[in-house]
């Protein structure tokens, strides 16, 4: 399977896939190498980018600021980095959230 993440010097890469406008905000699936998610936020002035960081942050346990948006601003696909969090860790957490303990 094709891994979302992929690990840099100072942290990690996360690509993801999000579908604003849902019922309720939630991490789906890994599917492809990247990590789907719905969120309640409407894709309108940047308010899916914003709940997108805030719920990962909230999820994986890391502040909002280490969470930066790379490529994607606009689109449903994303790439985000992820500062201080290794890619075994991430991967680690990744898979408590999806699959639980």
């Amino acid at each position: 399977m094709k891994q979302p993440r992929k690990g840099t010097e100072t942290g990690c890469r996360l690509r993801v896939r999000v579908q604003p406008g849902a019922k309720r905000d939630a991490l789906v699936e890994v599917r492809d190498g990247v990590l789907r998610l719905r969120l309640q936020a409407p894709p309108v002035e940047g308010a899916a980018n914003k709940r997108l960081v805030e719920l990962l942050a909230k999820k994986l346990g890391v502040r909002k600021s280490a969470i930066s948006l790379i490529r994607g601003h606009r689109h449903r696909e994303k790439l985000l980095a992820i500062e201080g969090l290794g890619e075994s860790e991430l991967g680690r957490r990744l898979r408590e959230l999806l699959f639980g303990k």
